[in-house]
């Protein structure tokens, strides 16, 4: 039997293989899109042929491609084309930035912007429509929280979406009014439907482009498989999976796509999207709803009343029966299910709904997750690993909410529990990181710096230093851990001979460098599926 000749050899000084906690010098040699062998130069030699194609590094760093475990990659599309706001510390700075960009782009029907936050605004007062008003009055205006959570729209996107001082409130929504019940320009929740469904309504054409661009840019990032959540019915209108699957046939899927449309009760639709798309590149892993909303907004649902608003816990999306009996009904048909949960109460149902599952279907290798888990009560951290639930984390969520602001809703005593990275994994949960893109930028090595930091809003502060992981444990959550909590750690997440080849390489070693300077380390290299669909070499 005549050797096989590897199409691509990657070989360094400092490979990540994900099986030790260190890098080592070794070579990598891939045949199609598997890994074939992994050893010294000189052990993969024998696999060099004419046509292969050799990249060999030094001190930089080969490592398993990243793994975002948690994203909505259309909606990202459209925010990479958006204005941003983050950098804003002002209304009217934030005023100046959306006149620009509105100015920039005068044939765009829609001004759409997206990541301000009030919490860091000298005032810290939420803004209204007349401001937005003053600086887009011919066209509606959407600007979404950076939470996404809650929007600022203008008149006239109110004007176009029907909603004035008559209109009802949808369940789980507030439309926010003014002293003399006028629409202040303020959508929390599904509120924001209603100008979504219009701000949205692209062609098929405008969509190809979008979704070209995301990939484009997930490559530049070393991402090599993503998950894409449900987002909420009033994002539906973007959700097109035969587009991603059109660029599959056409052999220009760059990422793997993980898909997760709604528990909503259908089981029918689930069942028929499992089926239909079930492949290595664009498969359906489960399903994901939302329990409850953000910390800011106070829509995020706490077991105890808000520390700045005693009257309310929050709410939870849908009646807690209703979430049961979904998860109940879901997990019979073998479906993994994710829920958003950032209070304590929505963890604490999360949890109930999974155990009331294994109560009525059995115990089975479910592989569920909770999302973002941003305060937790601490009896409830032991029940990841009890329950064997996965916790799908953005480390720089933390540092994206203003310190202050996020501790005065909560309280000083909830405060302790905020993001407890550490103590999930001392407790045995397994973790799985990811972005949540659009709401944070799409660069990896953003959460992998503040899970090593945990330097907070002010750029300064540890939040709970005893939070902190090592370098060696966020890599494995962003590769390996988003791997298992899709049943795929026989085939990605690892360098191993046998796994499929998504292989990223890093300018500098990671382990070799102070921890400031890895969100500004670029990539070099990007393999997914044993084809190079990156290279800055």
């Amino acid at each position: 039997m005549s050797k096989q000749i590897a199409d691509l050899i990657v070989s360094g000084n400092a490979v990540f293989t994900g099986l030790t906690d260190e890098p080592q010098p070794a070579s990598i040699a891939i045949v199609d899109n598997k890994i074939i062998a992994i050893g010294s130069m000189e052990e993969i030699m024998i696999y060099m042929g004419e046509e292969t194609k050799v990249y060999s590094f030094e001190d930089q760093l080969i490592m398993p491609g990243f793994h975002d475990f948690h994203l909505h990659a259309m909606d990202g599309a459209v925010a990479m084309e958006t204005a941003t706001l983050f950098s804003a510390r002002s209304e009217s700075e934030a005023l100046e930035i959306i006149r620009e960009f509105a100015e920039s782009r005068p044939d765009d029907p829609w001004v759409i912007g997206s990541v301000w936050d009030a919490g860091y605004w000298d005032t810290k007062q939420l803004p209204d429509r007349h401001s937005l008003d003053r600086v887009v009055s011919d066209r509606p205006a959407l600007m979404f929280h950076a939470e996404g959570h809650y929007a600022w729209v203008n008149s006239k996107a109110l004007e176009i979406a029907g909603i004035d001082r008559n209109t009802e409130n949808p369940a789980f929504g507030i439309i926010g009014k003014d002293e003399i019940g006028e629409p202040d320009g303020l959508l929390y929740e599904k509120a924001m439907g209603a100008v979504i469904r219009h701000a949205y309504n692209f062609t098929k054409e405008k969509k190809r482009e979008l979704f070209k661009n995301f990939l484009a840019y997930a490559s530049s990032l070393g991402v090599t498989a993503v998950h894409d959540l449900f987002a909420t019915e009033s994002l539906a209108i973007l959700t097109d999976y035969d587009l991603f699957k059109e660029f599959e046939d056409k052999g220009q899927l760059t990422a793997r796509i993980h898909l997760w449309p709604a528990l909503d009760g259908n089981l029918d639709r689930a069942k028929q999207l499992r089926e239909t798309y079930q492949t290595d590149m664009l498969c359906v892993s489960g399903l994901k709803q939302f329990i409850d909303g953000v910390i800011t907004a106070r829509t995020a649902y706490l077991l105890e009343p808000y520390a700045d608003q005693a009257d309310t816990c929050g709410e939870t999306s849908f009646p807690p029966e209703t979430i049961k009996k979904w998860v109940v009904d879901a997990d019979k048909e073998g479906f993994s299910i994710r829920f958003h949960a950032i209070g304590d109460g929505a963890i604490r149902l999360a949890f109930d709904a999974y155990e009331e599952a294994q109560k009525a279907n059995g115990k089975r290798d479910s592989r569920h997750s909770i999302e973002h888990v941003e305060v937790i009560h601490p009896d409830d951290i032991h029940r990841f690993k009890e329950l064997d639930v996965t916790a799908s984390m953005q480390p720089d969520h933390f540092a994206m909410s203003e310190r202050g602001v996020y501790t005065e809703r909560i309280g000083a005593k909830r405060e302790q529990h905020v993001f407890s990275i550490h103590s999930l994994q001392k407790a045995g949960a397994r973790l799985a990181f990811g972005t949540d893109f659009p709401i944070d930028i799409l660069n990896p090595l953003l959460q992998v710096y503040r899970a090593l930091t945990r330097i907070d809003s002010s750029g300064v502060t540890v939040w709970h230093p005893e939070e902190r992981i090592t370098l060696t444990d966020a890599l494995k959550a962003y590769t390996a851990g988003s791997a298992y909590g899709t049943f795929r750690e026989h085939e990605l997440g690892t360098l191993e001979v046998g796994k499929l080849a998504d292989i990223t390489v890093l300018e500098r070693n990671l382990f070799e460098i102070p921890a400031e300077q890895i969100p500004d380390t670029k990539v070099q290299l990007t393999i997914v599926d044993g084809k190079v669909v990156f290279d800055h070499t």
